[in-house]
């Protein structure tokens, strides 16, 4: 059993494409479990137990907090240099702090509880970047760069579509729990969520444990801590390392929130929330295969440059969904928000890791990407800790603006129309979109290998948007945003089946 974790001298070709399907399989489930252990489940298992504002900033900090330990976790993979013996052993621990996550409602009051969870979260998330830090460093080196992008997009692809099924059905599950009588009460259904989240994570080592290491190269010999300046010195590497900070403040100034403003402003249903975010994802998988196209063909900086605009600019409709509360075109803005989100988010979240990993030198990726985390993960603790914070400080404050219709008849008759009501969480939603048009301007100076002039670059990939807007406008081509994911799944079962014979 242990012959598994020894990494190889070389790989062939076999060893290669079985490793691109176990990451893919990996990828599904690892992404279910994420799906069932953030966002609207972790938020609303907080605030089913009382949570505030400043304490969800602080629950969603705790994830890229984690981050911090990827500079010892660099040191250690360097010394063991057994990465998939890391990954593994530590995607134990983190994972299983899940199963105690799960009956903490059990076994703690609520004014312990919250603390507890954030300790514990902290101490998952932890060891989890531990093992991301290795994963990285192992994913660097066994895919060649050439396929990077494919393996990217199809990871994506399958990950987003199963989990946002499974999300779906975790949706209902917790609005059925919330009925008289049911085990655990209310916060029960979060702790078959959880327990569910962990069945998935163990299957995602299973695959890890199937997927073959390369040997590291060599090591240059000049030590941990010079290895660490490399990239710090790096003058391009640094331009996207501002980047991606100003980006995840941004990211994370808001994100967090979005189901705090869909669960407590507009009084909707886990199961809505729920569905919301699926319909986004769906999108977001239908998108992912233009935005990899359009990045093999000219950069993944050119998409980027087109798909991080779009998600800034889905933050300013946030505002518009309540006026203050809900009303006719609530739903219709909902909607709107969810697909220019996910069009976005797809492409952001295809190509900011991808040119992180290209910007990366063969051999040095550990290092890289290891100063990459620990600079996005402080940046994107700090953020929803000091949203939450200005979310509290904002709740009683208020920008109303209406618009007065005076008609003149023999009686005189007036009225007032309100055109916008801005309050609480809608100001950290305002002030994360400025901070996106920031992070627009760090990404412009950040030059990628083989990308085209920023003139080319921008009519080009905005060319290619407009031209798949426009074929998914019609009949036939929302049905393709929805079946292509199954369609994907098709094709490559025929392609695996081939390699097996």
């Amino acid at each position: 059993m242990f012959q598994s974790f020894l990494p190889k001298p070389q790989l062939d070709e076999a060893d290669l494409n079985r490793g691109l399907r176990t990451l893919v399989l990996d990828a599904v489930f690892s992404q279910t479990m994420s799906v069932l252990t953030t966002g609207a489940f972790l938020v609303g298992f907080a605030l089913a137990h009382g949570a505030s504002n400043a304490v969800i900033g602080v629950l969603c900090g705790m994830a890229p907090l984690g981050l911090t330990l990827q500079l010892p976790a660099v040191w250690l993979v360097q010394r063991i240099r057994l990465r998939k013996a890391i990954v593994v052993g530590t995607a134990m621990v983190g994972r299983g702090a899940w199963l105690l996550i799960a009956v903490l409602p059990f076994l703690l009051p609520d004014k312990h509880l919250l603390p507890v969870l954030v300790v514990v979260l902290f101490l998952s998330y932890a060891f989890n970047n531990v093992c991301g830090c290795a994963f990285n460093s192992w994913v660097r080196d066994l895919v060649p760069e050439r396929r990077l992008i494919t393996l990217f997009s199809r990871r994506m692809s399958y990950a987003t579509l199963f989990g946002a099924v499974i999300s779906l059905a975790g949706g209902f599950a917790v609005d059925y729990w919330k009925q008289p009588g049911m085990p655990g009460g209310p916060s029960g259904g979060y702790t078959v969520i959880f327990l569910a989240a962990l069945v998935c994570g163990m299957a995602s080592n299973w695959y890890l444990v199937r997927t073959p290491e390369p040997r590291m190269p060599a090591p240059d010999g000049d030590g941990f801590f010079k290895a660490l300046r490399a990239p710090l010195r790096d003058h391009n590497f640094r331009k996207l390392l501002y980047f991606l900070a100003s980006w995840n403040v941004a990211l994370n100034f808001s994100t967090p929130f979005f189901s705090v403003y869909l669960l407590q402003r507009l009084g909707l249903s886990m199961s809505w929330v729920i569905g919301l975010t699926v319909f986004s994802q769906l999108v977001n998988v239908g998108f992912f295969r233009y935005w990899a196209a359009m990045a093999d063909r000219l950069s993944s900086k050119s998409v980027l440059l087109v798909a991080l605009p779009l998600y800034t600019f889905s933050l300013l409709i946030w505002p518009f969904t309540s006026m203050p509360d809900r009303y006719l075109l609530t739903i219709p803005l909902l909607v709107l928000v969810h697909v220019v989100a996910g069009i976005g988010n797809a492409g952001v979240t295809l190509c900011g890791g991808n040119l992180a990993f290209k910007l990366a030198p063969y051999g040095q990726a550990g290092a890289y990407l290891a100063i990459n985390a620990l600079v996005t993960g402080i940046a994107a603790t700090v953020a929803p800790i000091i949203a939450g914070l200005a979310a509290d400080w904002f709740t009683a404050k208020h920008i109303v603006l209406t618009i007065k219709l005076s008609f003149m008849t023999a009686a005189e008759t007036a009225g007032e129309v309100p055109a916008m009501n801005i309050a609480g969480l809608d100001f950290v939603f305002l002030i994360a979109f400025l901070l996106g048009l920031y992070a627009l301007h760090r990404l412009l100076s950040v030059r990628e290998k083989g990308a085209i002039k920023e003139s080319e670059v921008r009519q080009e990939a905005l060319a290619e948007l407009v031209r798949n807007l426009r074929q998914i406008s019609t009949v036939a081509g929302i049905k393709q945003v929805f079946v292509s994911p199954f369609t994907l799944m098709r094709n490559q079962g025929n392609q695996d089946s081939r390699l097996g014979d």
